[in-house]
């Protein structure tokens, strides 16, 4: 299985750079991670208009064939051992292509999460969309610690 996480521009702050960095890095050992930056788009004046258009662009990035993850706050909470029991279910139905989808500052359009297989939520509470993209990837790799059985997640 692979993992592909899309985003909406560049991450700006240092300090979550060098986190995702690092996360990246550790979860290198367990699975391929592809990252995806589209073009950030933002239209100040219609924050309608700039998700929409964001997630035409998002979407352009997810094949028929992907299994696609959106993160939003109203979408399904799992504990991390929970997390670490899905992504081993995908990897038993032979899911080729898991793709995780950060939206901008303004979230994520109806058509993204229309066409999303899970709608997922980090937490109830609200986290600037850059670091979003730092906690789901050290979920992804507590999640692979798990599986692992290493001491990581402890």
């Amino acid at each position: 299985m692979r993992l592909e996480l899309i985003f909406p521009g560049k991450t700006r702050e240092v300090y979550i750079k060098k986190g995702i960095d690092d996360f990246s890095e550790r979860l290198s050992h367990y699975v391929r991670t592809d990252f995806k930056i589209i073009k950030d788009r933002l239209v100040a004046h219609d924050v309608a208009q700039s998700m929409m258009m964001e997630g035409e662009q998002l979407l352009e990035h997810c094949k028929k064939s992907n299994y696609v993850v959106a993160l939003d706050p109203a979408g399904q909470q799992l504990n991390s051992e929970e997390f670490a029991v899905m992504i081993g279910k995908w990897e038993g139905q032979g899911r080729q292509l898991v793709s995780f989808i950060v939206g901008g500052p303004a979230g994520l359009s109806a058509a993204v999460l229309a066409r999303a297989d899970l709608v997922l939520s980090l937490s109830r509470m609200t986290f600037t969309h850059e670091m979003a993209r730092l906690l789901l990837l050290e979920q992804l790799y507590r999640a692979y610690s798990i599986k692992a059985g290493t001491k990581y997640h402890k």
